[in-house]
């Protein structure tokens, strides 16, 4: 029971996809479940509960530490699109036939801004700089709600396949920074009240993100992209995912000891900027590209960057933890 509850959200993951094969109907669009209007009301759901569940209070408290921020940040939004980009016109080396929304989902994957939670909790388990994790944690998600879809649309300017961002920026700023404020303003009111809530704030982000995921993979499922493309784009995707982890890791753990950051804020500094984001990168994508069938397709790279980080730097920060000990 244990295991189950600790991997819950990724078993719904994988539900979430299944049902999609099993029942495409009712998520694709036009189905009886409304995809269209449920998808932007989770968007602005877990972005209200973002503002809401962020301890304000406690990131002030890293806020004085600016090399590792720079250094977190530099590799959120700077190092890793750089990386994006040249991966980009790696691939039709690495896999000439591979599909368009592939390239733009790892394009879109390092763009991303770094998780809260599992940053702070592993930074917390191998004793590391929580403060510090925790401000730039939530100050990359700040940032990422206005950077991300910026980047996105430079990217792929480069690339070639951009659209005018005019009205995307209208429609995230709608759906993402109205309803992020207002949580936040709200939490000014009733922390305490709040932070009792945690678990139940978690599940229905959760809830939110599991159906934007079927309703992506039921349009997918609808227009015969898995059929055309088979599973072969999964398996390669996955083991891109990986590699690209693997990648980052190397870099950013040996930037960061170059730099000579203290044992807490190297801690601190490679789990928040080697991370991403799956809770705001779904919502994220389904603004940005959500009128697309093969959504389900852009989102493979994150959704296989997301278990193997979360199963590396979970070993990793046993590890350390021990090494602190000792």
């Amino acid at each position: 029971m244990t295991w189950l509850r600790a991997n819950a959200f990724l078993l719904g993951l994988a539900a979430a996809t299944a049902l999609a094969f099993a029942f495409p109907g009712p998520g694709a669009r036009g189905g009886w479940l409304h995809p269209e209007l449920l998808t932007n009301l989770g968007v602005a759901l877990i972005l209200f509960l973002q503002g809401w569940s962020l301890p304000w209070e406690k990131i002030r408290e890293g806020a004085a530490n600016w090399r590792l921020h720079l250094v977190v940040q530099a590799f959120t939004f700077a190092v890793f699109p750089v990386v994006g980009l040249a991966l980009d016109a790696l691939l039709p080396a690495l896999w000439p036939d591979a599909p368009a929304a592939i390239r733009h989902g790892f394009l879109y994957l390092c763009v991303l801004p770094s998780t809260v939670s599992s940053s702070v909790v592993f930074t917390a388990v191998a004793r590391g700089n929580t403060a510090g994790a925790l401000f730039n944690a939530a100050f990359s998600n700040v940032l990422g709600v206005l950077l991300t879809p910026v980047l996105v649309q430079l990217l792929m300017r480069t690339t070639g396949q951009s659209a005018p961002p005019g009205p995307l920026l209208l429609k995230i700023a709608a759906l993402t920074l109205a309803p992020f404020a207002l949580g936040a303003a709200l939490r000014t009111q009733a922390a305490a009240w709040i932070d009792a809530r945690k678990p139940w704030v978690a599940r229905l982000s959760h809830g939110a993100i599991l159906f934007m995921v079927y309703a992506a993979f039921c349009d997918s499922v609808q227009s015969g992209v898995w059929q055309r493309h088979g599973a072969a784009v999964t398996l390669r995707t996955f083991a891109l995912a990986a590699g690209l982890f693997a990648f980052m890791s190397a870099v950013i753990a040996a930037t960061c000891r170059a730099l000579r950051l203290g044992r807490e804020d190297f801690i601190a500094g490679y789990f928040c900027a080697v991370k991403k984001t799956l809770a705001l990168g779904v919502p994220l994508a389904v603004l940005i590209f959500g009128a697309r069938a093969d959504l389900s397709l852009i989102l493979l790279p994150i959704l296989f960057y997301h278990p193997v980080q979360l199963l590396v730097n979970g070993v990793l920060a046993n590890r350390w933890s021990r090494a602190a000990v000792t």
